[in-house]
């Protein structure tokens, strides 16, 4: 399945912050976004750290640099701050380091790697942002975080992106085995279909976070940004992204929010142009989410969220993970059993969902001491390599079962709209 190496995200990098399996990580992430981050963003618990820069000048064997406004900075946000410069002007030792080595790796030319890091920025709001919000312990809060992703807007804006891409949605249903639903329902969580992409200059919030991670106490985090940065600086030698590309903070890229590792292995050229644009080209990013889901154990046909009436201490049967663990005969020992729609037959064509693997999530309410439990299937475990949430993917499947019902003709509520209407398997 999905590693650390691979992690994007968010729009979506809080998945990746906030550690790769532990379900205390998890938790962390879901606190920051309770406490007012946007689902899909850079959310993490991190401490801050002091850092001395620089102003950009023209170091010596370095060239100068761009007089691009700064995001923000040590000094006011006008103020230009180099990201790779030490204090006598000159670049800094692990920068020159970095360069040497990821021109020997990829057989891209120094000088030219030189020149572009000249020009990075490094940004305060960046660091601050990744860092996490002070002040008195988040309450994490399931209801709250659905509130913010499962609403009237976002839907109807939903509802609309389906209609003006709906070629480009079948297209990837039908190659991928990924619904329309999902994938207008992380786009829509993600940067609201395109409205909000994030205005940080990627070189600036990549390097920043590679050379001066604001907890020095969690150096596989800044290494895990030198990846991405190398990533970025790689696409941007083979001419794939412009080295100005903007993004969020945390240095993810266009609709789906792409890490630049995650545009290298999972991007899809989706109208035949030779050259992929998540930005501002819908049927990239469409195809692009529908291509990253069936690389991550997205299965043709299943739901999401298994029909299943859980017993009522389902939470000593949740394990945190991102990956189902446990099979229907496993869960039917510990008390669970069909529930109302699969009695029904509302869900019947799911394609065998009782033969793959399961596994029980809870959404909690801290401050009442109660949570909400779900069975996930494999394709809920996916949507979890997509950001490791368990919100964050509850609550991409609820925006896509508001969205499908709402594209089907139903008038629900946001509240009342449960992911059990997107088992109707893709056509083949």
């Amino acid at each position: 399945m999905f590693t650390c190496r691979h992690l994007l995200q968010l729009g979506l990098m809080a998945a990746f912050l906030t550690g790769c399996s532990s379900a205390q990580n998890r938790a962390a992430t879901d606190t920051q976004l309770n406490a007012g981050a946007q689902p899909g963003s850079a959310a993490a618990a991190l401490a801050d750290g002091a850092v001395t820069r620089v102003r950009i000048g023209p170091p010596p064997g370095v060239g100068s640099a761009s007089t691009i406004g700064s995001e923000g900075g040590a000094a006011p946000d006008n103020e230009q701050l180099s990201a790779v410069a030490a204090p006598d002007g000159r670049m800094r030792a692990d920068v020159q380091a970095f360069i040497q080595q990821l021109s020997a790796e990829r057989g891209l030319p120094a000088s030219q790697l030189t020149g572009a890091l000249a020009d990075a920025r490094y940004s305060a709001t960046v660091a601050r942002l990744i860092a996490p919000p002070p002040g008195r312990k988040v309450s994490r809060s399931w209801i709250t975080y659905r509130s913010r992703v499962v609403e009237p807007k976002r839907i109807g804006w939903g509802v609309e992106f389906w209609q003006e891409n709906a070629d480009a949605l079948n297209q990837a249903a039908q190659r991928f085995g990924v619904p329309p639903a999902i994938i207008v329902g992380i786009i829509g969580v993600e940067t609201l279909y395109g409205r909000n992409m994030g205005s940080f200059r990627v070189l600036d919030a990549l390097s920043t976070l590679a050379f001066d991670y604001p907890d020095p106490s969690k150096p596989e985090r800044a290494q895990m940004f030198r990846s991405q940065l190398a990533d970025f600086l790689t696409l941007a030698m083979q001419g794939r992204l412009d080295l100005q590309t903007q993004g969020s903070y945390a240095g993810a890229i266009g609709m789906p929010q792409f890490m630049p590792g995650s545009i290298m292995r999972y991007a899809v050229d989706g109208d035949g142009s030779g050259h992929i644009d998540l930005t501002n080209n819908p049927r990239d990013a469409i195809l692009s989410v529908g291509n990253f889901l069936m690389e991550h154990g997205w299965e043709r046909g299943r739901p999401v969220f298994a029909p299943v009436a859980l017993p009522a201490d389902a939470g000593r049967l949740v394990d945190g993970g991102l990956a189902p663990t446990r099979t229907w005969p496993q869960l039917q020992e510990a008390g669970a059993t069909l529930g109302a729609a699969a009695m029904a037959g509302m869900a019947a064509t799911d394609n065998g969902w009782q033969q793959g693997m399961l596994g029980v999530i809870d959404l909690p309410e801290e401050s009442a001491g109660t949570a909400e439990y779900r069975t996930g299937t494999v394709n809920f475990f996916a949507l979890t390599q997509y950001n490791h949430s368990y919100f964050y993917a509850s609550s991409v499947a609820d925006l896509a079962a508001a969205i499908q019902a709402r594209m089907n003709g139903v008038a629900v509520r946001p509240a009342e709209v449960r992911p059990a209407q997107l088992n109707t398997p893709v056509d083949r």
